[in-house]
C-alpha cells in the first residue's frame, strides 16, 4: 500500500490521473463531458489529457519505473 502523502505516492497518484485523463480524451462522450474545460480547477485534466497524450513514451516508461519500484524496493 501506498500512503498519498509520501512522494511515491504523489508521483503515483499524479500519473493515475496521467493515464486516466489520456484514456479519457479517447471516447468522444467523455471528453466532451470532462475535459470541456480549458481554465479552471477542471482545467487542470484537460491538461494532464494533454501531457499524457503529447508523453505518452515518458508517461509509460514512468509507468512501468514505478510498478517495478514498488513491486521490489518498497
Amino acid at each position: 500500500m501506498t500512503n498519498a502523502y509520501s512522494f511515491d505516492g504523489l508521483i503515483i497518484f499524479g500519473l493515475l490521473i496521467i493515464c486516466t485523463c489520456a484514456y479519457m480524451r479517447q471516447v468522444p462522450r467523455l471528453k466532451q463531458f470532462f475535459l470541456s474545460e480549458k481554465k479552471g480547477f477542471l482545467g487542470v485534466f484537460y491538461k494532464a489529457s494533454i501531457i499524457g497524450t503529447r508523453l505518452h513514451l515518458v508517461v509509460a516508461t514512468a509507468c512501468v519505473v514505478m510498478g517495478f519500484y514498488i513491486l521490489f524496493i518498497k
